[in-house]
């Protein structure tokens, strides 16, 4: 018996969706996000561009447009640093940091544009963490990144169900009722329910603020989501648009 043809449309429809829940997230996590100063000095910082809940694909990154950290006041062009690898036969990036003068360092990075053929648009996910060093401030200063979230909580020494809360920018303006992604960097150890349970998605208050409650201990990643208003091409030349994310990570601990 042929099948009705309500049913034909939703099994093409959903046969025609890509595989894969998850978002996409512009990876940049430090080997520790607190460094104290009778320690070593010495972190490492990996980059990838993957899909952290679902532990992968890992997609090819070119050679990052800027990484550097914000310290002081100051900016540092670190992109000299960046050393490529491979993870999944695809390349990240990894580079190391010593410190030397107490205080929190911004980490950011802008990554080459990524073209997402089975969602026919550009991807620029600017991210950025913060490593503090021998208790210093500066944890909510901003880069000055194109889409930026300011955090409200010191993005660091939060305990897991803590409430990290943001402020959403674009040129430095609030984003009101802004989009954002959330996922955990997931270690295997948990396996979503289902699709929607991959990437939490919250929307920013009138002013550009969100709040969410962390969970599980772990690396978390927060993409606020918003459209670039220039124009672009696809790899084909037919007319694209440019997703532009910007990206902070923080990490919570379990009390002991």
């Amino acid at each position: 018996m042929p099948k009705p043809f309500s049913a034909m449309v939703i099994a093409c429809a959903l046969g025609c969706l890509p595989t894969g829940a998850g978002a996409h997230f512009q990876e940049l996590i430090p080997s520790s996000d607190i460094v104290a100063e009778q320690g070593s000095r010495d972190i490492r910082l990996d980059l990838a561009f993957t899909h952290p809940m679902e532990m992968g694909p890992v997609m090819e990154m070119a050679l990052p447009v800027r990484f550097g950290v914000l310290s002081g006041g100051k900016a540092r062009d670190l992109k000299a640093d960046l050393k490529p690898a491979k993870r999944d036969g695809k390349t990240v990036f990894g580079a190391e940091f010593r410190f030397e003068q107490p205080g929190d360092h911004v980490f950011y990075v802008e990554p080459a544009p990524y073209w997402e053929k089975a969602e026919g648009k550009w991807i620029i996910h600017y991210a950025k963490v913060v490593v503090d060093f021998a208790g210093g401030g500066g944890w909510d200063k901003l880069v000055g990144l194109p889409v930026e979230i300011e955090p409200l909580v010191r993005p660091y020494g939060l305990w897991t169900g803590n409430l990290f809360r943001g402020i959403v920018r674009r040129n430095g303006k609030p984003v009101p009722f802004a989009e954002i992604e959330v996922e955990w960097r997931n270690d295997g150890s948990v396996k979503a329910p289902s699709d929607p349970f991959i990437t939490q998605v919250i929307k920013a208050d009138a002013s550009g603020q969100f709040a969410y409650g962390l969970p599980r201990a772990g690396w978390w990643g927060f993409a606020a989501l918003v459209e670039s208003e220039k124009p672009a091409k696809s790899p084909e030349g037919k007319p694209a648009k440019t997703e532009l994310g910007g990206l902070i990570w923080v990490r919570a601990q379990d009390m002991k």
